[in-house]
């Protein structure tokens, strides 16, 4: 087991254990980065642990001076990691465990019966309906859970309705971001707008390919995309088939998403499942102005027509539309803007959100 220290222990403190399956870059390895450093500079004693190997956020962490372990699993199947876990649960005298995605969940419940004491916490960040085997794991494991953290309304009524947990076991505390954070990147402000963007994991659930064909029917747009992932050959694919290889920019991944807002006019989630969309509220805090698609996750972020522009999933003409709204009416895009910059800093601003996580896992 592979681990580096870096001391953020406080004597006569809760000690507690973010886990999660990977610490790549992506919405939930982001969340755990930013929950364990505020958490620490409020005083508690917080590590983290993933239960793949170490990436760039893993890094990003210990950077802050936080201690990080990588369990190293061999994939799913590999139980080896439950002992590894279990030992670093009892070695470190952790107290709190609170676990991201189902298999994090699913490997945290299975050392409780090993760790005698210790108070576990899972969440769910996630309404899309497959595979079908993970909401199964999810309500199979969620009985050695105390409490169920979810980002949405969205996503707790999936969890009950798919898992089978009940609602008074389920925690609503949105994901968050800086509110404060830095604008000088982004670009709404120009006379001409022209830059359509897209940040995120490329996954088939996303949907980018509706983003190309959307911009296909866009005059003088150009579309860049920010990211890596599985669905990348077939978007490739799908920009050579509309010819559209002069006015759309597959970028790769960035570790700075303000680097991807300082190039974009308006950012997409084309998505056709979120549970939440941690993007959209980033590119808001960016003064970046938001098209979503109408699924649950991403309507509990975007009031349609007040902070954002939400467009039917799997509909590119109707994306196309939103688009080009919020690109040709100024107006429009200066309202959405300010909107979404005081919902997040009302909604979805650490200053909100992080005393609702406090409660959760300090309290008694």
């Amino acid at each position: 087991m592979a681990r580096e220290r870096h001391s953020a222990t406080l004597t006569g403190v809760a000690r507690i254990l973010l886990l999660v399956t990977d610490l790549e870059l992506g919405g939930t390895p982001a969340v755990v980065r930013e929950l364990a450093v505020r958490l620490c500079r409020g005083g508690a004693s917080v590590e983290a642990a993933c239960l793949g190997g170490f990436g760039p956020v893993a890094r990003q962490i210990q950077e802050a001076g936080i201690e990080v372990t990588a369990l190293h699993a061999g994939g799913i199947f590999d139980w080896r990691v439950i002992g590894r876990l279990s030992r670093l649960i009892g070695d470190h005298r952790v107290q709190t465990v609170l676990s991201f995605l189902v298999h994090a969940n699913a490997a945290a419940a299975a050392t409780a019966m090993m760790n005698d004491g210790v108070r576990y916490i899972q969440s769910i960040q996630t309404t899309q309906p497959w595979p079908c085997w993970h909401w199964w794991v999810q309500g199979a494991v969620e009985h050695w859970a105390w409490k169920i953290v979810v980002p949405s309304d969205s996503v707790a009524a999936a969890a009950v309705e798919w898992s089978g947990i009940r609602r008074d076991k389920i925690v609503v505390i949105p994901n968050a971001v800086d509110a404060a954070g830095d604008r000088s990147g982004a670009v709404p402000g120009r006379l001409s707008p022209t830059s359509v963007g897209f940040l995120g994991r490329l996954d088939p659930v996303k949907r980018v390919a509706d983003l190309v064909d959307a911009v296909g029917r866009l005059e003088g747009v150009h579309l860049h995309i920010f990211g890596d992932g599985p669905d990348r050959h077939a978007i490739e694919a799908r920009v050579r088939q509309l010819g559209l290889g002069g006015r759309v920019t597959l970028h790769g991944a960035v570790a700075d998403a303000r680097q991807a807002f300082s190039q974009m006019d308006v950012l997409v989630l084309p998505s056709e499942a979120e549970g939440f969309g941690l993007v959209l509220i980033e590119a808001m805090a960016a003064g970046v102005p938001v098209v979503g698609t109408d699924v649950p996750g991403i309507r509990d972020v975007v009031r349609d027509g007040f902070n954002g522009l939400l467009a039917p999933a799997r509909n590119p003409e109707a994306l196309a539309s939103a688009i080009r709204r919020i690109l040709r009416d100024g107006p429009l895009r200066s309202t959405l803007v300010d909107n979404a910059t005081n919902d997040v800093r009302q909604r979805f601003s650490w200053e909100a959100v992080l005393p609702r996580y406090k409660r959760l896992l300090l309290d008694d």
